[in-house]
């Protein structure tokens, strides 16, 4: 089953993927927060764990999504 974007607000994203709903604030992923609704709309899940957007050139771990706290951001704008 693909990935699907169900909501977008001014505070991130929902993400149905895999029987399960995530909410990705760009607070914590900060590659979507100026990017435009068809860009993170096309999502795909590459492998049974591995979610990508190419037109943002982002790859997340499903298992990322699930635990915040084991994946800390490691970009930072400088």
């Amino acid at each position: 089953m693909s990935p699907e974007v169900v909501q977008i607000s001014s505070r991130g994203f929902w993400l149905w993927v895999k029987d399960k709903e995530y909410f990705l604030p760009y607070e914590e992923f900060p590659w979507f927060k100026k990017s435009t609704i068809d860009q993170i709309c096309h999502v795909k899940l590459m492998s049974p764990n591995h979610l990508y957007w190419p037109d943002l050139d982002v790859d997340l771990e499903i298992e990322s999504l699930e635990n915040l706290e084991k994946y800390p951001l490691v970009y930072k704008k400088g």
